[in-house]
């Protein structure tokens, strides 16, 4: 197989064409390849128990779970404009009902609390909460069994409802999940080899004066019976299931091998990929068209190659097709497409991932925001982690920042996560999915961009260091820069910069220079956010927005720069610190 030619659908030089990269993409020769990935551009990953979050929401009708279930979801996934539904089969076990490997139900019989007991002391459930954490896993499980007692295998229904629909079933390989990393022997989220301690990883932090962490004792890839149990998953799927592609998720987790990998580590993990590419082409072959093989991973190449994931040399070897790189839960404003194209060369795909949250900074919604009768088990939420899904401007903002940047089609992340039917107006904005992968239909949308700020998770490690937050003290200044579309002239738009910061009784002289034009230091006060995120309309009580009216037609495809000057005289008073930068785009 030529990648060369199946796969130069985004080169080098159409990665920076913003606006124009699809047409020019037209240009090239089509062949089998090429109009296969053409075809993949609004891509939606669903874990593995999608379904079953909310069965509320796809069988209200109620009584035993079943496979229309599953066909309303994907259902909803078509008329929401995906065109290709990439399904995650597995954490550590197989979560549907294998043949070949260990599932997540084995042994479990239907009403047996204690089997979960094991995976509620990984996760730390403190004992007034462990009956109900048990009784929410029976009755979560129990639809599980509900479909193997009818015969329905979920994750090859998921074929079968994709196909009528025009919708391309793919599968997503999670690397090497560590949901059940508290208790490596007794949870059941736990397979054979992690149960021994001898596959896994020591854990050891980058700094060598740090505890080696639980998080990072992942599955060891050194040993040939890890990358054998892999395999095994990878070749059930290839061939007793009807997929047209697989990712392989690295930031589920990002662990392989012992850092500092050497050359050996290296080359054997090239060699793994190459039977996993082995895979993809006999299936390929049976059904007759190319079955293209990718990556999720954090951007940070270098790290990678740490562990033994040398992406540079797998596409060089030819055997990546395509990559969506990713941040794990916060989204990613500031990917570097450009700087990774010059890397890794025009044969392989980008995709840019949209994850669920903007960053960690929360909202606060103003009215009712609890269930009446309030349950027990639901506290009265006022302010929460904003979840991008329940924003269209949001969606459409990330998206189109990417897509100016030259990426081939966008892949959603947790998009469903938003689904709550807890909480009152906390729901996902399906309709907002379509022509996220277009940018023409993207421009003279509204946007609500955002910029990333520190995770506490131990995985941050991998995340492209976050520009925020910034203390400015008297006299300094601070540039930001963020990947924007650029709005069709004669729609009357404007764009709003909104400086977040910790509130202030008397904020200082601040001014806002985008992309270099003259500053402006006129500014509003308000606590109300840009745009309302499902529930949430405001900042909280400790912060502050300082909102900014400037020229929206000054936007770029590709790279924006945002300078905030503190023009104050000196005094520590005078200083401020910036939590959260958001811009929007909006009608004036």
């Amino acid at each position: 197989m030529n990648r060369r030619k199946l796969f130069q659908v985004v080169g080098a030089g159409s990665l920076l064409a913003g606006s124009t990269a699809r047409t020019a993409t037209k240009d090239l020769p089509v062949t089998p390849g090429r109009r296969e990935l053409d075809r993949h551009r609004n891509l939606f990953n669903g874990d593995s128990c999608v379904y079953f979050y909310n069965p509320e929401l796809y069988q209200p009708e109620g009584g035993p779970y079943s496979a229309k279930a599953i066909h309303r979801y994907v259902e909803l996934l078509a008329r929401s404009g995906v065109d290709t539904f990439l399904i995650n089969p597995n954490a550590q076990v197989a979560w549907y009902p294998s043949k070949k490997l260990q599932t997540i139900l084995d042994g479990y019989k239907r009403g047996d609390r204690e089997f979960f007991r094991g995976q509620a002391i990984a996760i730390g459930t403190p004992a007034d909460k462990m009956d109900a954490y048990l009784d929410q896993q029976v009755k979560f499980f129990n639809l599980y069994l509900d479909l193997i007692d009818q015969g329905v295998d979920w994750l090859a229904e998921t074929s079968r409802a994709c196909r009528p629909l025009g919708v391309s079933p793919w599968v997503s390989c999670r690397m090497n999940d560590m949901h059940g990393a508290g208790n490596p022997e007794g949870s059941h989220f736990n397979c054979a080899l992690f149960k021994q301690a001898k596959y896994r990883l020591s854990g050891r932090a980058m700094d060598p004066q740090d505890s080696p962490h639980i998080s990072w004792m992942a599955l060891n890839y050194q040993f040939p019976e890890v990358r054998e149990f892999m395999l095994a998953n990878i070749r059930e799927w290839m061939e007793d299931y009807d997929f047209d592609g697989l990712e392989l998720d690295w930031l589920r987790q990002p662990f392989c091998c012992e850092p500092v990998a050497g050359q050996k580590q290296i080359d054997m993990m090239v060699d793994w990929m190459r039977e996993v590419r082995s895979l993809t082409e006999a299936r390929g072959r049976r059904i007759g068209r190319p079955v293209p093989l990718g990556l999720r991973i954090p951007p940070d190449l270098g790290y990678l190659k740490c562990v033994g994931i040398d992406v540079k040399a797998q596409v060089d070897a030819g055997l990546v097709d395509f990559i969506g790189f990713s941040g794990i839960w916060q989204t990613t404003w500031a990917v570097p497409y450009d700087q990774l194209r010059k890397e890794l060369g025009s044969d392989v795909v980008f995709y840019g991932v949209v994850e669920d949250a903007p960053n960690w900074v929360h909202g606060f919604a103003q009215g009712p925001f609890s269930p009446a009768p309030k349950p027990a088990d639901v506290p009265a939420l006022k302010s929460g982690l904003r979840m991008m899904a329940a924003s269209a401007p949001m969606q459409w903002a990330n998206a189109a920042g990417k897509l100016a940047m030259g990426v081939h089609g966008i892949e959603q992340f947790n998009f469903f996560c938003t689904d709550s039917v807890r909480l009152p107006g906390l729901r996902c904005d399906y309709s907002a999915l379509k022509g996220t992968d277009d940018l023409a239909t993207l421009r003279g949308k509204p946007k609500h961009y955002c910029l990333s700020t520190p995770s506490t998770w131990m995985t941050r490690v991998v995340e492209l260091p976050e520009q925020l937050p910034a203390t400015l003290r008297p006299q300094w200044r601070k540039e930001f820069h963020l990947s924007m579309c650029a709005e069709p002239p004669g729609r009357n738009l404007q764009l709003i910069a909104q400086v977040v910061i910790e509130n202030h009784p008397n904020p200082p002289r601040i001014g806002v220079s985008f992309n270099e034009n003259w500053p402006v230091f006129n500014w509003v006060k308000t606590r109300d956010m840009l745009f309302p995120v499902g529930p949430y309309t405001q900042h909280t009580d400790d912060h502050l927005g300082l909102n900014f009216v400037l020229d929206a037609g000054q936007i770029k495809d590709g790279w924006n720069t945002v300078l905030v000057h503190n023009n104050a005289k000196d005094g520590d008073a005078n200083a401020v610190t910036i939590v959260s930068l958001e811009l929007g785009v909006k009608p004036a």
